[in-house]
């Protein structure tokens, strides 16, 4: 049986991406979503038109009760890619209690959950990426939910790792620039691009090259990688 795995949020974004370059590499995926069905299905097609198999499933990952269900009639699980995520923007002083819940739900209690089920499947051994931010490591006041949930995430992957040693592996990847999110402003995407060192964006192939390393490299774990173009410099 070809080895399988399971990516959250794949439906677009990085999640896609994520799933593909899985796909490509001879997994067949367990594919999750929540909202975009259609864009799901898009995925779908475009995983099953390298030949491997998958299965869609939705799942809200905000609520604890759904999400054993995504992995209970699996009888194996080698990979784990943590990707679906939500980034709320607003002011400290007057931040929404449900934006700060939302994210911290999704961001990093899903993980940490989903790494517990999975774990459990990963009989033979396993891999586990959460996908973190460079944002992590900056105090981006604009985002503090989404900044706060990444920075524990990246805490999380490191006890995580010692914890599931040495069957599971489990690392992150942090991405800096990649796809710009529809609460970031033109404005504000092309100032903090004119502060990274290489001056551009990363294109999704060289943030997914960071999972293929993992792939390949069995002797790394509770490591978060950065792919940001120097923006951890500035």
């Amino acid at each position: 049986m070809p080895p399988l795995a399971l990516v959250t949020g794949a439906a677009h974004r990085l999640g896609k991406v994520f799933a593909l370059t899985l796909a490509q590499h001879g997994f067949d995926l367990l594919l999750h979503y929540h909202r975009s069905l259609d864009a799901a299905r898009q995925t779908q097609a475009e995983v099953e038109s390298v030949g491997r198999r998958v299965i869609l499933s939705q799942a809200d990952l905000t609520d604890p009760a759904q999400i054993p269900s995504l992995v209970s009639d699996l009888d194996s699980l080698d990979v784990l890619v943590n990707s679906a995520a939500w980034m709320a923007s607003g002011s400290i002083d007057s931040f929404p209690l449900e934006d700060w819940n939302t994210a911290l739900d999704l961001n990093l209690r899903a993980p940490f959950l989903l790494a517990q089920a999975c774990a459990k499947k990963m009989t033979a051994g396993g891999l586990i990426v959460n996908i973190t931010d460079i944002g992590a490591q900056k105090a981006w006041s604009r985002y503090p939910s989404y900044t706060v949930s990444k920075a524990a995430l990246e805490s999380l992957t490191r006890i995580l790792a010692r914890a599931l040693a040495p069957k599971i592996r489990v690392n992150a990847i942090a991405p800096g620039l990649v796809l710009q999110s529809e609460v970031v402003p033109d404005e504000e995407w092309q100032r903090l691009i004119n502060r990274i060192p290489l001056k551009r964006p990363a294109r999704t192939e060289e943030v997914a090259s960071a999972l293929e390393f993992l792939l390949k490299n069995e002797y790394i774990t509770g490591q978060t990688i950065v792919v940001d173009g120097g923006y951890s410099l500035v």
